[in-house]
Formats: structure tokens, C-alpha cells, sequence
């Protein structure tokens, strides 16, 4: 439940303003919806405005989550989850519990399994999927989201009919399919046969909004515009359960679908707007069908198609989004936006590259040149650091290169790409600042960012890349009052305890959507 907010002021602690003319303001004025003039210095100047004592406290602008897949990521709570399982046996201990709880003639869907995790690596098959699901219809998805583990009820709905242009079946030393789809195979499948309804994923994404107003989200860049997440949230929005805004991708395949109805990007209201076209240039690390410039991997979308895409985009007034994990993918992304920048550069279209994984070093200037965004995921260096190690081995150091892309002037946006992590901000920063999550030492420690770098890139950038830079992502007056409450001020610690920093509450628009005040 929301708590409305007309004249409030935040004092007695430390606003962080994510301005450099003014960092620090000692409070914060806020009127309606936005942020009053004088902060720091005219408070006053609200009429019997009510007083919030922040005791200490650190208030920031509400994060922005620049890549999340948020109805998948929302449905994952419910599902069967595989992250952490040490073997090959205890992920399938945990679909054999789940599978009792399945009712006749519905699926089980899972999530989070990575093959490289378990001890020994080992592929699933569909033979060891039968023996803990038996006739239950299974549909598990690698924690990557580029791979789907079937089981034998399950292949039987395809009729073999399995092959997609993109895509790879494994199949046995027989021909056989073992059970393990990947990249477009995969997808084909899981739409066809295993897609959530809408009312699936707006109770799902219901539930999903609370938890991640909890951790100080206030907007989101989505991923699911394939899924039709535009309908969700227009839902969300008109019960009133909607307490975040939405920078919404749509498939680049409907880019002229699009042109047709003359919508351009931007199109939408104060919560949700359709922002830009999503396209896979490669797969991942984790499926290893990330393209690379060694030859492996897998083709998704070629750079001349992908150039095609971008010139269809400009002409409609769309900015592109393209997954690109390996190094050859980066390299031919890059081709693409910098043979169409005479189209969509003249029009201010802020293209970008989702991960940009693993770059070559003549590359890495690339991004900065072109102006092209580089939107990743601090999370997942530490969380890939094994398999990087074992796939990549001896192009680590052109992984995950944060400090390099922003030492070069690349503008960069901090996500979580939740469900393949969680979507937990705060420890997205912290992983940024570490390179690290646990007890080992930092990992590649020579690509840290900056605990001001990290912020900006998870508040002030995401707002820029949505076109929302003058009303989001600061707190100045005139901005929109989406802020979060931390504990404490993250700038007086020691690096090694920011994980030890919790959210407090978050507001959106001046209103508190989360742990009103007053606070213990």
C-alpha cells in the first residue's frame, strides 16, 4: 500500500545527489510528486511541510535495473530453482520433489541450472529427467536462458519436429536428441510449448514489483517485450499495482509492424513506455554458444542483418539493443552501428550492446567512438569468474572489462539481467566495486569500478538511455522524487563493507512505496 506525500522535507542525514556541482545537500524538499526548489538551503519554503528524521540514514536515487527480464524473472519465484546445486544429482533431487506437486496434465517448469557448476561437469539427458519427473511434461532452463533441458513427455509434444535456423539440437552418438535444446531451439520450444499466460505473468509480476521496490527499484530497462510484457504492466498499471517505471524493449522483428502504426520510441504514459528494439547477435558463456573470433559459437543474427535492423529502426524513430557476449559478436555489432551512424546518429538514437562480455582489445575504444552504450551486468563477473576461466581461457583479460570500457569514455549502465541473476541492485553495485562474492579475492581486481561509478551507472545513466535524463536518475529540483533510503552513507565505509548496507525504503514520485516513515 502507497502512502501519499504533498510536502515533505528528509533531514538530519546525507543526500546524495548524484550531481557533481552538488553531491551532498544536508536534506531534501520534496512537493507533489518532484523534488522542491533549494535543496539543501530553502527548505522552508514549503508551507507546514511534514518533517521525516532520516536518523543518519543515506538517500540516493531510486535504482534503475537497466537489463531485467522481469515477468520471467517474476515466474522464476514460483518455479523449481537449480542455482547452487553442487551435482548433477542434487538439481535432480530438487525437480523430484517439485515434481509431486504438479497437477495431471500441467508442466513443471524449472530454471537456474548451469552443467559447468556441477562437480563433476556433466550434460543432462532426458533419460535422467525422466527418472525424477516420470510422465510429467519438464521444461527447465539453463540459468543462461539460452538453453532448455527436456524430458521425454515433454520432446513428445514437438513430434521431432525440433530444428530452428540458429538453434542446436544435441543429439547422442545415435542422432538422438538428448534432451538439451539451445538458442533459437530452445526458444521456439519454450513459446510454442511452455509459454505462461498473461494472467500467469501478471500475478507473478504482481508479486515481483514488491520485492523489488524492497531493494530500492524504482525503474526498470525489460527484456520481455517478446512475451507481450507491454500487456502486464498496462494491467499492473490500471489496478494500481504498478510502484516502478518501465523502459519497455519490443522484438526487433516488429520493427516495421511499428513504422505501420506510426509509434515511435518513447510511445507510452508516465510509468510505462515502449523504449527500443531488442536482437541476439550470438548466444552465451555458460551454453558455450557465444561467437567468438576463434570460430566457435552460434549465429543468431549476422552483422549485415543486424545493419538492417538498425536502418529500419532509424527510419522509425527506434534505437536498437543487441545481445552480444562474445568477442566476435561485439566486433560485428559494432560493424553494424558504425556502417548505419550517418542514419541514426543525426536522429540522437541511443543505441546500446547488452554485456559485451568478452571484447578484443582493439574494440574496447570502439563503444566510446561510435556512441553506442555499453549495458551490463557488474554481477556477472564474479558469478561467471569459473566458467570464464575454463571456456575463455587466456581472453580474461578482455572479460568483463568495466574499468577498461569507462577509462576510454564508454557510457555505461549497470543491470542485473535477473532471472540469471537475482535482481538485487545493491549487491550489483557491490560486485562492480569487488569483483568478488564471495570469500576469494577479487577477480581481475584491475577492471573494478568505482563505488560512484557503480551508482551512476545503476541511477543517473539508465535515465539518460531512457531519454529521461532531466526528470530521473538525480536528485535536483524539478526531478521526479524517485529516491531510496539506505542504513547508512556507502561513501564513509570500507569497500568490504558495502554488502553489509540494506534498503530502508523507496519512493516513487513522492510517494512512499515502500516502509514508510518513521523508522525504528
Amino acid at each position: 500500500m502507497t502512502t501519499t506525500v504533498s510536502r515533505v522535507i528528509l533531514e538530519n542525514g546525507v543526500v546524495r545527489t548524484m550531481e557533481p556541482s552538488l553531491p551532498v545537500a544536508r536534506a531534501l524538499a520534496i512537493a507533489g510528486e518532484r523534488i522542491a526548489g533549494g535543496v539543501g538551503t530553502h527548505e522552508t519554503a514549503l508551507a507546514t511541510p511534514d518533517r521525516v528524521d532520516l536518523g543518519g540514514r543515506c538517500v540516493l536515487p531510486g535504482f534503475n535495473d537497466a537489463h531485467v527480464h522481469f515477468p520471467t524473472w517474476a515466474l522464476a519465484q514460483r518455479q523449481v530453482r537449480l542455482e547452487g546445486a553442487a551435482t548433477l544429482d542434487e538439481a535432480l533431487e530438487r525437480v523430484a520433489a517439485a515434481a509431486g506437486d504438479v497437477q495431471q496434465g500441467q508442466w513443471l517448469r524449472g530454471t537456474g541450472w548451469r552443467s559447468g557448476d556441477w562437480s563433476p561437469p556433466v550434460e543432462p539427458t532426458k533419460e535422467l529427467l525422466d527418472r525424477a519427473t516420470g510422465n510429467t511434461p519438464t521444461a527447465l532452463m539453463a540459468r543462461d536462458y539460452h538453453s532448455l533441458w527436456l524430458n521425454s513427455a515433454a520432446l513428445a509434444h514437438a513430434n521431432g519436429q525440433l530444428e530452428v535456423d540458429g538453434g542446436v539440437v544435441e543429439r547422442d552418438e545415435t542422432g538422438e536428441p538428448t534432451g538439451v535444446l539451445r538458442e533459437e531451439c530452445a526458444w521456439q520450444f519454450r513459446d510454442t510449448y511452455v509459454r505462461p499466460t498473461e494472467d500467469e505473468m501478471v500475478a507473478a509480476s504482481r508479486e515481483g514489483v514488491r520485492i523489488a521496490i524492497a531493494r530500492g527499484v524504482t525503474a526498470v530497462h525489460d527484456k520481455d517485450g517478446w512475451l507481450g510484457a507491454l500487456g502486464v504492466w498496462q494491467r499492473l498499471s490500471d489496478e494500481g499495482s504498478l510502484h516502478l517505471r518501465v523502459w519497455q524493449s519490443l522484438p526487433a522483428e516488429q520493427v516495421d509492424e511499428l513504422a505501420a502504426l506510426h509509434v515511435r520510441s518513447g510511445f507510452g504514459n508516465d510509468l510505462v513506455r515502449a523504449g527500443y528494439l531488442k536482437a541476439f547477435m550470438d548466444g552465451t558463456l555458460g551454453s558455450q554458444t557465444a561467437r567468438m573470433l576463434d570460430g566457435s559459437g552460434v549465429q543468431i543474427t549476422s552483422r549485415d542483418e543486424l545493419a538492417e535492423i538498425v536502418r529500419r529502426g532509424a527510419a522509425a524513430g527506434w534505437p536498437v539493443a543487441v545481445h552480444a557476449i562474445g568477442d566476435l559478436a561485439n566486433r560485428e555489432a559494432l560493424d553494424a552501428f558504425e556502417e548505419t551512424r550517418p542514419l541514426w546518429q543525426p536522429l540522437g538514437l541511443r543505441q546500446r550492446i547488452e554485456h559485451a562480455q568478452v571484447l578484443a582489445p582493439e574494440d574496447v575504444a570502439r563503444f566510446a567512438e561510435l556512441g553506442v552504450t555499453a549495458s551490463v551486468q557488474f554481477s556477472h563477473a564474479p558469478s561467471d569468474r569459473d566458467l570464464a576461466d575454463r571456456f575463455w581461457a587466456g581472453k580474461t583479460d578482455g572479460a568483463y572489462a568495466y574499468r577498461s570500457l569507462l577509462d576510454v569514455g564508454t557510457f555505461l549502465v549497470n543491470g542485473s539481467d535477473a532471472p540469471i541473476e537475482e535482481l538485487e541492485p545493491w549487491a550489483g553495485i557491490c560486485a562492480g566495486v569487488l569483483r568478488t562474492i564471495d570469500d576469494r579475492d577479487a577477480w581481475h581486481p584491475e577492471q573494478r569500478v568505482t563505488l560512484e561509478e557503480a551508482l551512476r551507472a545503476t541511477t543517473v545513466n539508465p535515465a539518460w538511455l531512457a531519454r529521461d535524463e532531466h526528470r530521473r536518475g538525480k536528485l535536483l529540483p524539478g526531478f521526479l522524487a524517485d529516491l531510496v533510503v539506505l542504513d547508512r552513507d556507502p561513501f564513509e565505509l570500507e569497500p568490504e563493507e558495502l554488502p553489509d548496507v540494506k534498503v530502508v525504503a523507496t519512493m516513487l514520485g513522492g510517494r512512499w512505496v515502500q516502509n514508510p516513515p518513521p523508522w525504528d
